[in-house]
């Protein structure tokens, strides 16, 4: 297997609830975001403008952000802290989670340049990057073969990409200064690799929306305010380009370790949140003169969330670890979203049963929440992919796309 290549000499994993008092603030903040406020939210599919306002004000969107540019300089496992928290307080940080894993693309590959023009920018709320723009119409899940394609202009005022393309299931774009792209900028058939000739431009959509940059929004079954994107000429600075030309595809791997990793907290949030619920519900209803909770029926899968839970949470802190010291964690990240993103959607199955018909009252909450979760069974990176790629990669199964 794969693991047994990798040295693991070091690398702890701490046990308990780390960063405790970050975890109280985080808590505290929420407190003030109740049910009601996402419910209207969801009524109105409108972005949670006070809520991002106050993640930032608190400085949690920054976290991994170097002190030298304005953040805090924590690693991974802190922003995976938050993440959690807010979803097992029944918040939601899809409207501003992005933040977090894009910035591994800008930090570990940008130029010191790029860093000191946006970082400072996103530290302080002055600049949102939210949006990443990879997933298209026609190519789905497989990356390499994206069609948007970006063409190198020489000019004496400087350097310039020509974009032309289409993005799909690009969220948060309509409230975000910043897109990172993903663009080809070698044509497929020029390139040995499938992975090469893709490049990353970090887009300033200040300047393109109206200039080449059309954002349409797609109503959905969530409310993550999600978009499709049409680019039709659109200028980017050569200036913007992150790394090499050529490069992109292996760049945003990091960014796409971090977004499983955060994906994942988040799962193990929601998964407490459910659980935390039906435990209530099922020891308070009270049903042929007994609590429903008596009754192995309804006990058994909750506890078998929890403990699908419990399990994932290892797995989650593993794969933080080993991305904190640097070394390989596709594998790990993979698997720590696929437990956790399962025991979240098992335990939301679980709630919501428990609850019978008031499940599915909007009050309740439980049927917002059992609507998130399933997403992550979706994006980021379906569960099949993830078992496509676990089996090929790490069992040395054939290839099987």
């Amino acid at each position: 297997m794969s693991t047994s290549t990798v040295d693991h000499a070091g690398i702890s994993v701490p046990l308990g609830e780390d960063y405790p008092e970050i975890r109280e603030s985080v808590r505290r903040i929420c407190q003030d975001f109740p049910g009601e406020y996402w419910r209207d939210l969801d009524e109105r599919n409108a972005y949670p403008e006070a809520f991002v306002k106050a993640l930032t004000e608190a400085g949690y969107l920054s976290v991994l952000i170097p002190e030298e540019y304005g953040g805090a300089g924590l690693p991974l496992r802190a922003a995976s802290v938050i993440l959690e928290e807010i979803h097992a307080a029944g918040c939601s940080a899809g409207a501003c989670h992005a933040q977090m894993y894009t910035m591994g693309t800008l930090l570990r590959h940008g130029s010191e340049e790029q860093k000191r023009r946006f970082l400072p920018g996103i530290a302080s709320g002055e600049l949102r990057l939210q949006a990443f723009g990879i997933t298209e119409p026609t190519t789905g899940s497989d990356t390499t073969q994206i069609k948007t394609k970006a063409e190198l202009v020489t000019d004496p005022n400087g350097d310039y990409y020509v974009v032309n393309g289409q993005k799909v299931w690009t969220s948060r774009a309509l409230y975000s200064d910043l897109m990172m792209l993903l663009v080809r900028t070698t044509p497929a058939d020029q390139v040995s690799k499938k992975t090469e000739g893709l490049s990353v431009l970090l887009v300033d959509m200040r300047e393109a929306r109206g200039n080449g940059l059309e954002i349409r929004p797609i109503k959905a079954m969530v409310n993550h305010n999600t978009t499709e994107i049409f680019i039709d000429n659109m200028k980017v600075p050569a200036a913007n380009r992150i790394g090499e030309a050529g490069k992109g595809f292996r760049y945003i791997l990091d960014g796409m370790n971090a977004e499983r990793i955060i994906a994942a907290s988040e799962a193990l949030g929601d998964a407490r949140w459910f659980i935390r619920k039906a435990a209530s519900y099922a020891s308070e209803r009270v049903v042929f003169g007994r609590p429903i909770g008596k009754n192995q029926g309804v006990q058994f899968p909750i506890a078998r969330s929890h403990i699908e839970t419990v399990a994932a949470e290892m797995m989650v802190r593993k794969a933080t670890a080993l991305f904190a010291a640097g070394l390989p964690c596709g594998e790990d990240a993979n698997m720590a979203k696929m437990l956790a993103t399962e025991a979240a959607w098992h335990a939301a199955e679980a709630c919501l049963q428990t609850h019978g018909g008031f499940g599915f009252a909007s009050e309740y909450d439980v049927e917002r929440k059992w609507r998130e979760v399933r997403v992550m069974q979706v994006a980021p990176v379906s569960t099949n992919l993830i078992l496509a790629n676990i089996a090929e990669h790490t069992l040395g199964l054939p290839r099987s796309f």
